[in-house]
């Protein structure tokens, strides 16, 4: 989380802000459905926006990778941004 406001503070400073938040969470066997409103409200509350503008999904890698043997998880995020007025 950490990482993502840093990311944030330093588009508000080159005058862009954030729009809408798309994240795919890459893992075998953990699932995220239970989860994934207040992965939703915890990234949306870091970066300002509403649950709306934040998009979270999983998928699996089907046994290939580390992510596949279970060694590990990944994620994939897309910020948009726009000029702040």
């Amino acid at each position: 989380m950490v990482l993502l406001e840093e990311a944030a503070t330093m588009a508000a400073a080159a005058g862009w802000g954030p729009t809408h938040l798309d994240v795919t969470v890459v893992a075998e066997s953990i699932r995220i459905s239970p989860h994934r409103s207040a992965i939703a409200r915890s990234l949306a509350e870091a970066l300002g926006l509403g649950t709306e503008a934040v998009s979270v999904k999983a998928t699996s890698t089907d046994g290939l990778g580390f992510t596949g043997s279970g060694e590990g998880l990944a994620a994939v995020a897309v910020l948009s941004v726009a000029p702040l007025s």
